[in-house]
């Protein structure tokens, strides 16, 4: 047990105050850039008559396609999350 105080020795607040600036600044990517990549793979699709990536690509951007277009405005997103599942779906019935 705690005698005399020293239960209070290493209280949460003082420790947060030894390292107050150790937090990571948040991520946060270039809309415009994000835009890019995302017309470049939408493009890529388009231009294809059939699949154009291997199995592990194309398992890549359907896991992280939707997730990018969260960085840009909620409209435009979706928009984009549309168009490139009806390219997906159009590769893969040929």
């Amino acid at each position: 047990m705690a005698r005399g105080g020293q239960g209070e020795l290493f209280r949460r607040e003082e420790q947060l105050e030894l390292f107050p600036d150790s937090r990571a600044p948040a991520y946060r990517p270039d809309p415009d850039k994000v835009r890019s990549r995302l017309h470049k793979i939408l493009a890529e699709a388009r231009a294809a008559e059939r699949l154009p990536w291997e199995p592990t690509r194309t398992s890549l951007y359907r896991k992280i396609f939707p997730q990018m277009t969260l960085w840009l405005p909620e409209d435009e997103g979706a928009q984009l999350r549309i168009e490139f599942e009806t390219e997906l779906a159009r590769l893969e019935e040929s």
